[in-house]
């Protein structure tokens, strides 16, 4: 049965070199404004999302318009500032998550091939071993490795 191979990529040295140095210029530049959260932080944290950006965005708006309903321990300016990084942030992490999830989708369905074949070739050394064809036993014992399976039960007369 012929194998499925949907994707058959080989990215130039000089390509995926540019890419890393890219990646890592970004990493760089970025560095000093971004923070790293614990998962309870994650989960502890008040978040914006869609659905909370026209909220802020119109409180922010009033804020500006009506300063005296803003509380006295609010800071306006750190709210303006938020604000603009939430947007600035976005405009980067939106085109990375596409990336990301089509770097994700791709490795996967190279690693299904890769996969499929090694499973191929397994199978087809397994047959070979069974049958005493010469050198096909060692690959086999090497390659069974990976997959554990249950001890075989001896039978006790």
């Amino acid at each position: 049965m012929p194998e499925q191979n949907d994707v058959s990529i080989v990215i130039p040295p000089e390509v995926l070199t540019e890419v890393q140095d890219a990646v890592t210029l970004i990493k760089t530049k970025l560095e000093p404004y971004l923070v790293a959260l614990t998962p309870e932080e994650r989960k502890t944290m008040a978040k914006m999302s869609d659905k909370t950006v026209a909220f802020v965005e119109k409180s922010l708006n009033y804020t500006e318009a009506s300063p005296e309903f803003a509380p006295p321990y609010m800071k306006v300016d750190e709210l303006k500032i938020d604000v603009k990084a939430v947007d600035d942030l976005n405009s980067i992490l939106k085109p990375i998550e596409q990336i990301s999830s089509n770097l994700d989708d791709t490795v996967m369905v190279c690693g299904s091939e890769a996969y499929i074949s090694a499973l191929s070739y397994y199978n087809s050394v397994k047959v070979a071993a069974k049958m005493d064809i010469p050198n096909a036993k060692p690959i086999y014992d090497d390659l069974r490795q990976r997959f554990p399976g249950r001890p075989k039960k001896v039978k006790t007369e």
